[in-house]
């Protein structure tokens, strides 16, 4: 019999939940064990999953869950060095050769588990089962609109935090655009065809911000690109690869130019793919601007965890998409999952070999995806 075991995040700012109480139901029916862990700050509480009859268990517990229990989170374990014995779904970020990634890989060698990384659940076509992309999107254009309005009034963003819905921050983004008058920034999306992409101009469009909207064929000549710098905003909405070309090159701080805030919401400025080079250090909710050039100002924005900020809607949609793969959890050769501990085994292997991991992406250049950090 399958054991699922939900553990609470534990890190700051996250509030979401990969499953439901629906969901919990839905498994448990299907004749699946569910254990999971209570949380104070999980936005759909305690007492909404015990109604389910599952087991309940102490936050943080999950290292004495038995050895056969498949751990399941959203963000990053506690960067503690333990060695890390039973398997896990969660969002990883090691494959890409990313520090944190290459010690957590670490961690899975000398623990004997595994990583099923959310990021690499596919279909047969490559394309993702289950994705946050599109409130990424939503949520990272309306913090570079809070730091584009900022600087209108001469300031830098200051802290962003949870939105107890969409219309929520809709209305509070509507006012803080109003108070610096009816001018409007103009926008341009890379990966406007992906899920990020649509949730960055669906937010865009609901503020009256004009977008231009690139994707594969207007990025194929591999730039330069001097429309970027023509437009008061520029949104990066693609998961990065070798051969991605640069969009935004180091040299942009110092040239004449429109662009005044960059939302990276891929997200991964420490990948050697990264097609931003003004910038090398996601930002913070506490500090959601990175300014990177006084004149003209020039800011960047890349929080690796906003779809944190619409919590519950965001774990609604994430949980429905994902609650039917979860149910082949039990089945022995389910595709989607043999695939992923083959993406674990394989980067597992490299870096015993070589030291270091590589990238695997996705078979399809349109796959939507989260981007690089932001999940």
């Amino acid at each position: 019999m399958t054991h699922l075991w939900v553990r609470a995040e534990q890190r700051d700012n996250e509030t979401r939940t990969g499953i439901t109480p629906a969901g919990v139901a839905r498994l448990m029916q299907a004749g699946m064990t569910v254990t999971v862990e209570r949380s104070a700050t999980r936005v759909i509480p305690d007492d909404a999953f015990a109604q389910t009859e599952c087991t309940m268990a102490a936050t943080g517990s999950w290292p004495e869950a038995p050895p056969r229990a498949v751990i399941f989170g959203l963000k990053e374990l506690p960067d503690d060095g333990t060695p890390l014995g039973h398997r896990h779904i969660m969002f990883g970020h090691a494959f890409k050769g990313q520090p944190d990634g290459l010690r957590l890989l670490e961690r899975f060698r000398a623990g004997g588990g595994t990583l099923l990384d959310l990021e690499y659940l596919t279909d047969d076509t490559g394309a993702r089962v289950a994705a946050f992309g599109y409130w990424a999107g939503y949520a990272g254009a309306a913090v570079a609109l809070k730091c584009w309005a900022a600087q209108q009034k001469g300031h830098i963003a200051g802290p962003v935090s949870a939105c107890q819905s969409a219309t929520h921050l809709l209305s509070d983004l509507q006012s803080e655009l109003l108070s610096t008058g009816t001018h409007r920034p103009r926008a341009l999306i890379i990966g406007a065809l992906g899920r990020v992409g649509r949730g960055t101009a669906d937010l865009c469009t609901a503020m009256g911000v004009d977008c231009t909207r690139w994707d594969v064929a207007e990025t194929a000549a591999g730039g330069p690109f001097p429309e970027i710098l023509a437009h008061d905003l520029f949104f990066n909405c693609i998961l990065a690869r070798p051969g991605t070309p640069v969009f935004v090159p180091a040299s942009a701080v110092h040239v004449p130019r429109r662009l005044s805030v960059i939302g990276d919401i891929a997200c991964d400025p420490d990948s050697s793919f990264s097609p931003i080079k003004v910038y090398d250090r996601t930002t913070t909710w506490d500090t959601p601007a990175l300014r990177v050039a006084n004149d003209p100002v020039l800011d960047v924005t890349a929080i690796d965890n906003l779809p944190s900020m619409l919590p519950l809607e965001s774990s609604e949609d994430f949980a429905g998409q994902l609650l039917p793969v979860l149910q082949t959890l039990g089945t022995p050769g389910a595709d989607i999952w043999s695939r992923a501990e083959k993406t674990f085994h394989d980067h597992l292997a490299r870096l015993l070999r070589t030291g270091k991991s590589t990238c695997v992406f996705h078979p399809s250049p349109n796959t939507p995806a989260a981007g690089g950090k932001t999940t």
